[in-house]
């Protein structure tokens, strides 16, 4: 029963990680972590920890990010090889590298997700909670962590991929990826075409009401931009979306 109760506040703290609600989201993935912590469930303890790391990365404490990220390995070497799940952690621990634009500790990441990754195709046993991180996510989220890092060049393709990839049904997804896809484009002085990626995700966002898209942040890097038509264009959009 704790199990169940710890997946229901893991679960509780997602939802508030999702609208944005972070210090909420804290107390809920910390009560998660004692109920784990009390069934010495190390791989339960992980996912958390990945929770909190990746909400520590958007909360603007990437140095803590890293630090829960690594201790989210650790947490699950103790259950043997796991190589799925340690390309899954690998993978927040780079996003963290990201923030703190720490290229080579980001690339060491990177590479040990693939690495990581490539050893899972193999066949090993992931528990279902891991099973979402496949060869699109990985891609996907390569190009994340590259455009974290301020490699908008090399990102820009993989996030592109990635969005191919996903089906329509994964909106949530498709929109949170389609906003990163905009801003490696504006990055790389592509700003039709970063206006058209954010009209997409602004479209998808809509449809599952969710907050988490960074809609003001990309608005915020379009100010240089103001006057541009694809621009005034995308705030007419924005208004009429978000009306």
């Amino acid at each position: 029963m704790e199990l169940v109760a710890a997946e229901l506040a893991r679960l509780a703290g997602w939802a508030y990680f999702d609208a944005r609600q972070y210090s909420t989201a804290r107390t809920h993935f910390a009560q998660a972590l004692r109920l784990a912590h009390g069934q010495r469930d190390h791989l339960f303890i992980a996912n958390v920890l990945s929770c909190m790391s990746l909400q520590a990365t958007y909360d603007g404490d990437p140095a803590d990010a890293v630090r829960l990220a690594c201790k989210a390995q650790d947490s699950a070497r103790v259950s043997g090889e796991q190589p799925l799940v340690m390309a899954m952690l690998s993978m927040r621990e780079a996003f963290a590298h990201a923030s703190l634009r720490d290229r080579s500790a980001g690339h060491q990441a990177i590479g040990r997700s693939r690495d990581a990754f490539e050893a899972a195709a193999q066949g090993a046993p992931a528990p279902s909670w891991v099973r979402y991180f496949d060869e699109t996510k990985l891609i996907v989220d390569t190009g994340i962590a590259l455009a974290g890092l301020g490699e908008p060049k090399r990102a820009e393709p993989l996030i592109a991929e990635g969005l191919r990839r996903e089906t329509t049904a994964q909106r949530r997804g498709r929109a949170f990826h389609a906003f990163w896809l905009a801003t490696a484009q504006l990055h790389q002085g592509e700003l039709d075409a970063a206006c058209d990626s954010a009209s997409l995700a602004l479209d998808l966002s809509a449809s599952i009401d969710s907050p988490t898209c960074h809609v003001g942040e990309f608005h915020r890097s379009l100010t240089p931009y103001a006057r541009e038509a694809a621009v005034v264009a995308f705030e007419q959009r924005m208004r009429d979306v978000l009306a």
